[in-house]
């Protein structure tokens, strides 16, 4: 080979924008990429394309009021975001549901992982290539989204969760629904790793790529499936329980490599948990090991007496963190004594997560950044809030 032909064969580095309008990026995230013909060289992260300013936007509401702007957060998964704040504010007001308000919230909460994890599998997989799964994962998620709205009227932003316990008991029958739910979905979860999770094609473009060893995991502050998928095994639910979780009997998944497709399986794994979950609850609030066919569940008190339309909770501070679907969600807040917070802010877990992309996406190619990205599962109005 001549010297010129050599020096013609070589390739320079080229700048791509990988988005912010992509549709692998689900949602407006920008990634600023070098590449070196296929080859990912350097990969910035660039969020706030959606930023709102919500934190600022909590200084001018009521405590009450404070509680629809955590629906705008993470809009794939509303219930926990309610719940991470209640918590927070129950907090400060020393307020303390009752126990059937507790065993609501995590129920909840529990269907919106499942619907979340749902969203996810669907999503990922036509990112892989493959659609026939996105059709099953949505005829499900319609399912969880029929009882929200027989619970509470709202099918992605709920409020269902208020400081002191929660808006409504179950409407008639719901109940029975939800267990007819969880025994229709159970079975499912063999047939979505039949689909895709052992599809040899859908294997190789995960297994080995974007790997994630346990301390780059902790060292970047993952945390959820994302931390879980590269061994540890940290879990709010176990590490910190909250509300009834401590009383239920569930694990936690974790994988080994911290590849794409370990935070792919974690979450699978997970629906499952969260399924057991459900079905423990609603035993537990009928007081029976099955749920005869008809059966209410007992009433019971769930809203906390004397709790104030209008709250006013003593000059102070308050963290509560929960296991929300994406990983570790907490709320920091602070009282000066008067109806709306001092300062309000959030730990959301989509925008830790999206930071060790900048390190893990240097050395792959342009196609596996989609696999990557979309196996962590980022929400943006998480990430810019």
């Amino acid at each position: 080979m001549t010297q010129e032909s050599s020096t013609a064969l070589k390739t320079g580095q080229m700048f791509i924008n990988f988005g912010p309008q992509h549709p692998s990026t689900h949602g407006v995230l920008r990634i600023a990429l070098t590449v070196e013909g296929e080859v990912v060289v350097k990969a910035d992260p660039d969020v706030g394309y959606l930023h709102r300013g919500i934190e600022k936007l909590f200084e001018a509401r009521n405590y009450s009021q404070g509680l629809i702007l955590t629906d705008r957060l993470d809009y794939v998964s509303a219930m926990p975001n309610n719940l991470a704040y209640c918590l927070a504010v129950e907090r400060l007001a020393a307020v303390q549901p009752p126990l059937r308000a507790q065993y609501l919230r995590v129920m909840v909460s529990e269907l919106t992982r499942i619907a979340s994890h749902l969203v996810f599998f669907g999503t990922f997989s036509v990112d892989m290539g493959a659609f026939t799964p996105f059709l099953y994962a949505f005829r499900e998620r319609e399912m969880i989204l029929d009882l929200f709205e027989m619970l509470c009227g709202g099918r992605l932003l709920y409020s269902y969760i208020r400081v002191g316990g929660v808006s409504a008991d179950c409407p008639a029958g719901w109940e029975e629904k939800c267990g007819e739910f969880i025994t229709f979905f159970k079975p499912r979860l063999k047939d979505y790793d039949t689909l895709l999770s052992f599809n040899p094609i859908f294997k190789d473009r995960t297994a080995n790529v974007g790997r994630i060893s346990a301390a780059q995991a902790l060292s970047w502050g993952l945390s959820g499936p994302n931390l879980r998928a590269s061994g540890p095994d940290y879990d709010v639910r176990k590490a910190e329980p909250y509300c009834v979780y401590d009383k239920l009997d569930f694990t936690v998944p974790t994988g080994k490599t911290g590849s794409c497709w370990d935070r792919y399986y974690c979450r699978m794994l997970e629906m499952g948990q969260s399924a057991e979950i459900v079905l423990q609850c609603l035993d537990a609030l009928a007081g029976t090991a099955c749920l005869p066919a008809g059966r209410e569940l007992p009433p019971g008190e769930i809203m906390a007496k004397g709790v104030p339309k209008i709250l006013k909770p003593p000059a102070g501070q308050a963290y509560a963190h929960i296991e929300a679907s994406r990983g570790d969600l907490g709320f920091y807040a602070v009282s000066d004594g008067s109806p709306t917070p001092y300062r309000m802010h959030v730990r959301g877990p989509s925008f830790l997560n999206v930071a060790i992309l900048q390190e893990i996406l240097a050395g792959c190619k342009i196609a596996d950044v989609v696999a990557v990205l979309g196996s962590f599962d980022i929400v943006l109005g998480e990430v810019d809030r």
